[in-house]
């Protein structure tokens, strides 16, 4: 995973990790040592559920630049999805979309939380980040 902390990877049933704050009930993704509302050091750990709606959204169309892991070159990079989804009732999380196609998205629709491959490491291992789907969609 690309970044161990912010996940349960590799649990069977796979959830981000966010946090809430103890004094004001803020919540953050991901995980922050002070509240991003008060300020105070009260930030605990919060499983995030894994079923979302998507609020926006929009395609990236270039290359992003280093340390992006994806590879290719200018002319090989395929568009991706990236949007906002607002997971339960508790925190709004940016990642990436399984979708590109902007006729096959909507405000409001369901969105779940999967993990998608990202590239390859220094160390020639695979990396996945996590990533939204259409509810719909089978994985």
């Amino acid at each position: 995973m690309i970044a161990p902390d912010i996940s349960n990877w590799p649990a069977e049933e796979f959830r981000l990790v966010g946090g809430a704050c103890a004094d004001c009930g803020a919540a953050v993704f991901p995980v922050q040592a002070l509240c991003p509302r008060c300020s105070r050091p009260s930030v605990e750990q919060l499983t995030l559920p894994p079923d979302g709606t998507l609020i926006t959204w929009t395609t990236q169309g270039f290359l992003p630049g280093p340390p992006y892991l994806g590879g290719g070159t200018a002319q090989t990079f395929t568009p991706f999805g990236v949007g906002l989804v607002q997971l339960g009732d508790v925190v709004r999380v940016e990642g990436r979309l399984t979708e590109n196609d902007p006729a096959k998205l909507e405000f409001g629709m369901p969105m779940v939380l999967t993990t998608i491959p990202l590239g390859v490491d220094a160390a020639g291992d695979d990396v996945l980040t996590f990533a939204f789907r259409p509810a719909g969609d089978q994985e």
